[in-house]
């Protein structure tokens, strides 16, 4: 069975990062290695991800969640890469289902489910747009709600740091550049907390940085058409 690597990035994420580690360490699919990249926290992420023997920690000062991620693609030992933010949450048959699909789809790239919103407790306000989607199931272009082939990151690259808010965006755009192939499996595989701390924060930041990812996109296919 393949080896999956499922990195967990966490700057000062201690409120939440233990459930987090819990939600890896219960998959029912096995063999798993669990890397928590520390991006310079000054709380307790760094003495929680210890406290898991199981589980690897690579500590960096504060470079961005791209840079996390991408110190734990380059740090990892499994063919089949997975990604889970400190405070979000996967079923237990996350893996299972997503590796078996790629074992019986060679053709497939990487595979993505649906997206699950819920509102963490105390949380009574919240932007119209999370509204929408809270206690919704939709297919989710997210990061954690992926499995993907190693090999894919040769073909295509890492994150790209200068995105804060919209590495994702960007990855995403340059794999269908690339021809990479997705499918999708139509079952929640990632729970999403809604918490006061991520409810709001960076919407401007990610808009602004969503479109300069789409002009970068253009600017790449006019470059290759001339």
């Amino acid at each position: 069975m393949p080896l999956v690597s499922v990195i967990i990035p966490v700057y000062n994420g201690e409120r939440f990062l233990k459930e987090a580690i819990e939600s890896v360490l219960q998959q029912s699919y096995h063999p798993v290695e669990t890397i928590v990249v520390n991006d310079g926290s000054t709380d307790n992420s760094a003495q929680i991800a210890a406290s898991y023997k199981t589980t690897r920690t690579i500590d960096q000062s504060n470079q961005g969640q791209a840079a996390a991620l991408n110190a734990g693609v380059l740090n990892s030992k499994g063919s089949l890469i997975a990604f889970l933010d400190a405070d979000d949450l996967w079923p237990q048959d996350k893996l299972s289902l997503q590796v078996e699909y790629l074992r019986e789809h060679p053709e497939v790239d990487f595979v993505i489910g649906q997206m699950f919103n819920f509102l963490n407790t105390g949380i009574t306000k919240f932007q119209p747009k999370t509204m929408d989607t809270a206690r919704k199931e939709y297919v989710a272009m997210a990061l954690g709600a992926i499995l993907a082939r190693k090999e894919i990151f040769q073909k295509i690259g890492l994150f790209d740091p200068k995105y804060k808010r919209a590495k994702d965006v960007d990855w995403f755009i340059r794999a269908k550049e690339a021809g990479i192939q997705m499918a999708i499996i139509q079952k929640t595989l990632l729970y999403r907390r809604i918490h006061e701390t991520n409810k709001s924060h960076g919407i401007k930041l990610r808009q602004h940085e969503f479109l300069r990812a789409v002009k970068s996109s253009i600017d790449r296919k006019r470059n290759r058409d001339i």
